[in-house]
């Protein structure tokens, strides 16, 4: 069996593939069970967010064909296309990949910690929906306590960056004063709750949270002092809005052109700054065609990663080498592991020996023959007979002249003393 991450992320794809790749946790269910039925898979994990969509499995070997085919198919798209943007690792690197993205060392925002929270997630949907086995199980647990060991033993998580605050940090250089702006955020899962705590933060005095269940918009808003609204009510909210951030689980966008051209004009057309966080994206393209829209998306917030990225270089080397250790430990117990099949069925094989010659000998003995007899008769058995194997496997090795062998049957047979 082997070890399969396949994906791509936002440094093999652009934004409009990604979007099409995109699983919803509607999909998720369904994306599971077609992984399983697959000949080549065995366990299966699916990690989709706005930054990556990556498949972890243990597969048959040479299965990442088949599973880029499968994906291809689930989204209708070409393999061939996808093929040109995807990556896929096997075994050792596959296990270093996966403790990379955990410790945010495979992020756009580098250290980011919200991809952990999201993996927990996609480790917990595998294992409702019957995806994980004992492979991926250990992976997953080991690949989390070595995250935890970056986050407490390096300086990665120090001044937490995301996303959310990438986007917030974006606005800042586009509002002079944010107390005299007002937002309007769409979404209300962690993201737009960071993005809210962040803009609070920065001074901003009136926030509106959009959501499809204003009761979660409710639960954003009121840590915030905001207000909670529908998103019926999103058309109203947007002519009074300076600025919009968007991040949700939509398959399709919930701004048009249309719609935030009529609120331009009863804003006089006053400038709007808009993020679109969201993968697939909740604000159509051609919106950011307008004269008066700002409109970025999350690939436009390079410049302020990179400088995020420099002030945490030095502790992403320390997590690098925190990784290669965890890496080092992994395989150790894989390989541990892998030599438990051999090791029962060894040690089945004497004790059916041992079995065969207890009852031969306990039938002598009931026979009434000479106890002693009967024990060295025995003990001369069971030696012939465990010995008689090895003995004929020693001889083909020599005749073949297999000095590995030898000495490999060297190191096992003659260890301990007698």
């Amino acid at each position: 069996m082997t070890l399969l991450a396949l994906g791509i992320n936002h440094k093999t794809a652009a934004v409009e593939v990604r979007e099409q790749v995109a699983f919803t946790p509607a999909q998720l269910e369904q994306a599971l069970a077609e992984l399983r039925t697959l000949p080549e898979v065995r366990e299966a994990a699916v990690l989709s967010t706005c930054n990556r969509t990556e498949l972890y499995c243990v597969t048959e070997a040479s299965g990442e064909q088949a599973i880029l085919d499968w994906l291809g198919r689930f989204h209708g798209l070409e393999a061939a296309d996808l093929g040109r943007c995807a990556y896929h690792y096997l075994d050792g690197e596959a296990a270093r990949h996966l403790m990379r993205v955990a410790a945010g060392l495979d992020s756009m925002v580098l250290g980011e910690p919200q991809i952990l929270g999201q993996l927990k997630d996609a480790y917990q949907m595998a294992r409702e929906y019957r995806g994980l086995g004992g492979e991926l199980e250990r992976l997953f647990q080991h690949t989390f306590a070595i995250a935890k060991q970056v986050r407490t033993e390096t300086g990665i998580g120090e001044n937490p960056v995301s996303v959310a605050y990438a986007a917030v940090s974006l606005a800042s250089h586009i509002f002079d004063d944010f107390a005299k702006a007002e937002a309007l955020l769409i979404g209300a899962g962690e993201t737009i709750e960071l993005v809210a705590r962040h803009l609070r933060q920065a001074g901003i005095k009136r926030l509106v949270v959009a959501n499809r269940t204003r009761e979660r918009a409710a639960r954003v808003a009121d840590g915030v002092d905001g207000e909670a609204i529908g998103l019926d009510e999103i058309p109203d909210a947007l002519i009074r809005a300076d600025m919009v951030i968007s991040s949700t689980a939509a398959p399709l966008p919930i701004l048009g052109k249309g719609m935030v051209e009529r609120a331009l004009r009863q804003r006089r057309h006053r400038p709007v700054f808009m993020v679109d966080i969201a993968v697939p994206r909740d604000i159509e393209p051609q919106v950011g065609e307008l004269a008066d829209v700002f409109l970025y998306t999350v690939d436009d917030l390079h410049e302020v990663i990179a400088e995020n990225r420099r002030h945490r270089q030095v502790a992403a080397d320390a997590a690098e080498n925190l990784i290669e250790h965890g890496v080092g430990a992994w395989l150790h117990e894989r390989r541990v592991r892998s030599a438990g099949d051999l090791i029962r069925r060894y040690r089945g094989q004497g004790e059916a020996l041992r079995e065969a010659a207890e009852a031969q000998a306990l039938a002598q003995l009931a026979r009434g023959e000479d106890p002693e007899a009967v024990i060295a008769r025995l003990a001369r058995q069971l030696t012939n007979k465990l010995m008689h194997g090895p003995t004929l496997k020693l001889r083909e090795a020599s005749g073949a002249g297999r000095q590995d062998l030898l000495a490999a049957a060297e190191t096992l047979l003659l260890s301990q003393d007698p």
